[in-house]
């Protein structure tokens, strides 16, 4: 089937990784920094090619993106850009998420960038059909207090435009026990919670981040099979797997899309969605990743149907926007 045409969802999408090669050129000219680095070469500055031995490696790709997004103008941009790259393969919403701490350098108050970051999805939102939210990251390499500085920013924003907490970046076993008071906090407030585990770690974190930090969701989620008390927490729950899988080839989560397991989990029932993770380091669009998880699992019209809605029953979204999502998938197909 033909996946550009048909409207699509998608959960788990970096702002940093996702940038148009010709702005972040276009920043680094503006700001005197772009010694060496032309049209010829940005593209491979920002693009994960050839070999990539680790998810480690493969985040190296976001240092250059984070030196031009340290201030209001340019975050407003290029979150509107995201926005519209995503309306123009027919993506009906789009649920962008970054972690405010790594926008500080300039001076920028954590609160002021999530408001930058909101205002360019609402420019878009107003000028194209697509739909969206904003997810906030905290990071897992930085204390608890960080986490709970993000989750405290971002607070007044919850309805209006920012709907979940992420954690994310390098992922080490047990880092559940280090984010307890932050993650209660943000459920205590309101926030969804979505969480990056089972991507270079075990299922065991799977397990923590459900069971100890209240996880809705799973970022990646590849070694669930790992811990059966995961496995079945997650299909008793219906717990959404965030899939990347160009992203999880890369970094090594797997080694081949055949024997991806998400494979297994989407023929067992447990409810999965398919997503980029980052546009423009891993040199993908969400139609990419359908393709080549369609041809892999023979999904058709009917059974595509059944994934759209899947996502976005497991998205953030509110309902009134639920609704609005479901009704234009039925009118489609």
């Amino acid at each position: 089937m033909n996946f550009f045409d048909v409207a699509k969802i998608e959960l788990h999408c970096h702002l940093d990784g996702s940038l148009r090669p010709s702005s972040v050129l276009d920043l680094l000219r503006k700001k005197g920094l772009d010694g060496g680095i032309n049209e010829d070469n940005i593209g491979e500055l920002l693009k994960v090619e050839g070999d990539c031995d680790s998810l480690v490696t493969y985040l190296e790709k976001f240092d250059l993106p984070l030196i031009v997004m340290q201030d209001a103008e340019s975050l407003e941009r290029l979150s509107y850009e995201v926005f519209e790259d995503a309306y123009r393969e027919n993506v009906a919403y789009l649920e962008l998420r970054f972690a405010p701490v790594l926008h500080t350098r300039e001076g920028l108050g954590q609160d002021e960038i999530i408001a930058s970051v909101i205002s360019g999805m609402n420019r878009a939102k107003s000028t194209y059909n697509i739909e969206g939210n904003i997810i906030v990251c905290c990071m897992k390499n930085l204390s608890e207090q960080a986490a709970i500085d993000t989750i405290n920013a971002g607070y007044k924003y919850l309805g209006k435009g920012l709907v979940g907490v992420d954690l994310a970046g390098p992922e080490d076993e047990g880092f559940a026990q280090k984010f307890i008071n932050a993650m209660s906090l943000a459920r205590n407030m309101g926030y969804n919670i979505t969480i990056h585990a089972g991507e270079a770690g075990s299922g065991q974190n799977v397990l923590d981040s459900i069971q100890v930090l209240g996880a809705q969701r799973i970022g990646h989620g590849v070694n669930l099979y790992q811990s059966e008390k995961a496995y079945k927490l997650v299909k008793e729950k219906n717990i959404n797997l965030e899939v990347c899988p160009t992203s999880n080839l890369q970094t090594k989560a797997v080694k081949a899309l055949e024997k991806h397991p998400a494979i297994y989990y989407y023929i067992n029932g447990i409810s999965i969605s398919i997503n980029t993770d980052n546009r423009t380091v891993s040199n993908t669009s969400l139609t990419d990743e359908l393709d080549m998880v369609g041809k892999v699992l023979s999904i058709d019209m009917t059974s595509y149907k059944k994934l759209y809605e899947s996502a976005v029953e497991a998205s953030f979204a509110d309902k009134e926007t639920k609704d609005k999502l479901i009704n234009r998938i039925r009118r489609i197909i």
